[in-house]
Parts: C-alpha cells; structure tokens; sequence
C-alpha cells in the first residue's frame, strides 16, 4: 500500500489527522470515526485494518 492510498480514503486522512495531535488510544479515534462518519463499531474495526 502507497501513502496516496491512505489520504485517498477520508476515514484513513481523519485518522493520520487525529494521530497527528499526537498520542490517542484507539477507543477514542473510533469515537471519533463514529460521531463523523457514521459507522458501527464493526464498521471501524473495517476501516481501522485497512489503515494498517
């Protein structure tokens, strides 16, 4: 994977953003992740695995 995949896809740039304010634990980027995108939990744990 190519760092222009990550930034293309929005859930992937929101989380390098959140990261980039610096430590945060996973709970709270898929808080986050939820409240903006709307997505389950299950839906975050899709999108957090393709990031990685």
């Amino acid at each position: 994977m190519h760092a222009f995949d990550i930034l293309g896809d929005p859930v992937r740039r929101r989380i390098l953003e959140l990261l980039a304010d610096g430590e945060q634990t996973s709970g709270a980027i898929t808080d986050v992740i939820r409240a903006e995108f709307g997505l389950s939990p299950a839906g975050c744990l899709t999108a957090s695995a393709r990031a990685a």
